[in-house]
């Protein structure tokens, strides 16, 4: 079968079964054929659309066309995998069985669970009704990026409010990224004297890497805009133009009347994860998949192992994760398969390149602890030219033509 044929009745065991193919999924799919290429990998995905996500908060600004971020999933999967595009509805790693909703059943030698994450857009009262308005929008979704550009556009000053939820995040950076961004968008069009930027957000400070947040503390004073933490956004009415926060330490409700809303969704782990044995049970990490901090393998089912943001792991979820996080689970699967024991390990590195405005971008790097380990030879907590070039026209090369094709 080639990578551009979806399979409609194929094999339904497989030497290695691949669950997601957004970024996760599709690496590591690339680097195992790429290794063997007589390997036998399944790969389950519904989507017809592959994604280049960290843009998307540039298409919020008007920097980047919404299409530039999309290809056609099927130039992406790995030569000799066998799509199978469907959706995930049940694991059972005790039969190494998958349930797929188009009634089929894949069963597996190994499997790779890279299923991301879930955005609760449910989980915020009157969020969806609210995403419908001129006045509310979210980079993270495509079509709502577009709009965000829009509503910045016609923004005439007030109140504008950026959120940031508790609990696991994607691309935890982006919630602050749009918000610089808007901000110095309305002061070229002179309307910082009437606007008023609040970050409304549920944590306790800009980013856990100290070296970072000093520099984005700095950021935020120069220009004035009011951060007020522990605000988890529980409710949202779109026409009263008007957002509720459970204040976290006070554990009382709060509103803000807003003239623009930007929205970071709660999110969760995929269901189909989060109810299987694959899961955490309790704590921050609950509803993720339950693997090794360094090996990546499950630490119940041994022939089981995860990576991105469905894995239940204390650093950032984001793509340059994944990028280091795939070669280590590869060499590991490998390993396992060949019963050899496993000797790669992640260190947990991250990476969240702070855009503050077009043309400036603060690159935070970083391992397990929030240790910073910065990897360019200049000063990477000073906003730079630079690293923002890095991030709009370097790392979408290197994702499309390198990582996802296994070599980068």
């Amino acid at each position: 079968m080639t990578a551009s044929t979806p399979a409609a009745s194929a094999a339904t065991h497989h030497r290695v079964l691949i669950l997601g193919g957004g970024s996760a999924g599709i690496t590591v799919a690339a680097r195992l054929r790429r290794g063997d290429p007589g390997l036998d990998v399944g790969l389950v995905e519904p989507s017809d659309t592959h994604a280049y996500q960290p843009l998307w908060t540039l298409v919020g600004r008007g920097v980047v066309e919404p299409a530039a971020t999309t290809r056609p999933q099927s130039s992406v999967m790995p030569k000799g995998v066998t799509w199978h595009r469907a959706r995930v509805v049940a694991i059972e790693p005790s039969a190494n069985r998958v349930e797929l909703d188009d009634g089929r059943a894949l069963t597996y030698d190994s499997l790779v669970v890279g299923l991301g994450i879930r955005l609760g857009w449910d989980l915020v009262d009157g969020l969806a009704d609210a995403m419908r308005t001129p006045h509310v929008g979210s980079v993270y979704s495509l079509d709502s990026a577009s709009r965000v550009w829009q509503a910045l556009q016609a923004f005439q000053g007030g109140t504008a409010v950026f959120t940031n939820p508790l609990g696991q995040v994607r691309c935890g950076g982006a919630p602050q990224k749009i918000m610089y961004l808007a901000d110095a968008y309305w002061r070229e069009r002179g309307l910082s004297d009437r606007s008023e930027v609040v970050g409304a957000f549920a944590g306790t400070m800009m980013l856990g890497v100290p070296e970072i947040n000093a520099t984005l503390e700095r950021i935020v004073a120069a220009r004035g805009i009011d951060m007020r933490f522990r605000h988890d956004l529980r409710a949202v009415d779109g026409a009263a133009k008007r957002a509720t926060f459970r204040h976290l330490e006070r554990d009382e409700d709060v509103t803000i009347d807003y003239d623009f809303l930007h929205v970071t969704p709660p999110m969760r782990a995929p269901e189909s994860v989060a109810n299987s044995p694959l899961a955490v049970d309790e704590g921050a990490h609950a509803g993720f998949a339950d693997v090794d901090h360094a090996t990546l393998q499950h630490l119940r089912f041994p022939n089981v192992f995860a990576l991105g943001d469905v894995a239940a792991l204390p650093t950032a979820k984001t793509g340059a994760a994944i990028r280091k996080q795939a070669p280590v689970l590869v060499g590991n699967l490998r390993s396992f398969l060949a019963g050899t024991p496993l000797e790669k390990a992640y260190d947990g590195y991250s990476s969240c390149p702070l855009l503050t405005d077009v043309g400036k971008l603060v690159l935070a790097e970083f391992t397990y602890g929030n240790t910073y380990k910065p990897t360019f030879p200049v000063d990477q907590t000073k906003e730079r030219l630079d690293m923002y070039m890095l991030k709009r026209h370097v790392l979408p090369q290197m994702y499309w033509h390198g990582m996802l094709r296994g070599l980068a």
